[in-house]
């Protein structure tokens, strides 16, 4: 005879909306606490199917669905189960369906499975040569065309997802693929006004630069996109003069010759920094370096910063030029 659990569980795929909206929402509702997360995850091989087949139910009921999947998929063990039964394909199939009301919530899911190498694995669709890398190639559009000046921004998070992407060596090799051209367009949203999106791009560059040592041709075609993204947050807030502006590309000088809102957030400065220092571990990526008068940028950007996590990302930079024993662009020699 059926306990309560399975009955409950059992009226997510009745036949009439009505009971079905009623058992979601409580389902949604248990999910927002310790005791009924662990009360589903006992059910877990019926209550997930079923929750999974509501994502294409009317928004009063796909929802409260989607609500309860985020909840549930903090859980890794769940969101394994989750990546298991196919849910990304769902998720992503529901998500770029013409009218899908609830696209944030789906990224958010999105998010919550990329945390697991299976997850971006399902994400990447590895295995299958003909689909490989289309539902990331969707996300980064969307990511790059959607608008990020109003207050809902429903796929802010996709940076979230690329930077799990960016952490799997697979989806590294996509986004610098220069065919596809993912992180040229990944690295102008850094422009954005959205913290949310400016750490996505700068997780995901810093990520894609431990490709540094067989990719840096490929890093090095963006330069004109990468070195702004780079170098600006670690700038420092002075308007610099014509002498060091002159030695530096065009986009570069203009941004540094003007008062700019300075990024405050240490996180990113100090991704900014060691994907700059991931970089220069490459003779080429030293040569573009010098070239662009980065030293200089650095150590006036050093000389402001007051953040102790921040400066030993400098100092690290600093003890790598240094090692070399010639500051001479292009000619410095690191060990191994």
């Amino acid at each position: 005879m059926a306990n309560e659990m399975e009955e409950l569980i059992g009226f997510l795929s009745a036949p009439s909306p009505q009971v079905q909206k009623v058992a979601v929402d409580i389902v949604r509702d248990l999910t927002g606490s310790e005791d009924g997360l662990q009360s589903l995850a006992s059910y877990s091989k019926t209550v997930l199917p079923s929750l999974c087949r509501l994502l294409g139910e009317k928004k009063e009921v796909s929802e409260a669905a989607t609500q309860a999947l985020v909840n549930l998929s903090q859980n890794s063990d769940l969101a394994s189960k989750m990546i298991e039964i196919g849910i990304i394909k769902v998720t992503m199939d529901i998500l770029y369906k013409q009218g899908c009301e609830i696209t944030g919530l789906l990224v958010m899911l999105l998010v919550n499975l990329t945390q697991l190498d299976s997850g971006v694995e399902s994400l990447l669709q590895l295995g299958d040569d003909k689909v490989q890398g289309l539902y990331v190639m969707k996300l980064v559009r969307s990511f790059c065309t959607s608008s990020n000046e109003k207050k809902d921004d429903p796929f802010g998070h996709v940076g979230s997802i690329l930077v799990n992407i960016s952490k799997n060596k697979e989806g590294r090799s996509l986004l610098l693929d220069s065919k596809r051209g993912l992180l040229k367009q990944i690295i102008r949203q850094f422009d954005s006004t959205s913290i949310l999106r400016k750490k996505g791009v700068s997780g995901t560059i810093r990520n894609c630069c431990f490709e540094a040592d067989n990719q840096i041709q490929n890093l090095l075609l963006i330069s004109e996109f990468l070195w702004p993204a780079l170098l600006l947050p670690v700038a420092g807030n002075k308007v610099y003069n014509e002498q060091d502006t002159s030695k530096m590309p065009l986009e570069l000088g203009s941004a540094l010759s003007i008062e700019r809102e300075p990024v405050t957030d240490t996180e990113i400065r100090v991704q900014a920094l060691e994907a700059i220092y991931l970089i220069i571990l490459q003779g080429a990526g030293r040569r573009a370096f010098w070239s662009v008068n980065g030293p200089r940028i650095l150590q006036l950007g050093y000389e402001e910063e007051e953040d102790p996590k921040v400066m030993r990302a400098y100092e690290q930079i600093g003890s790598l030029l240094v090692e070399g024993n010639d500051t001479e662009e292009g000619s410095m020699q690191t060990s191994a």
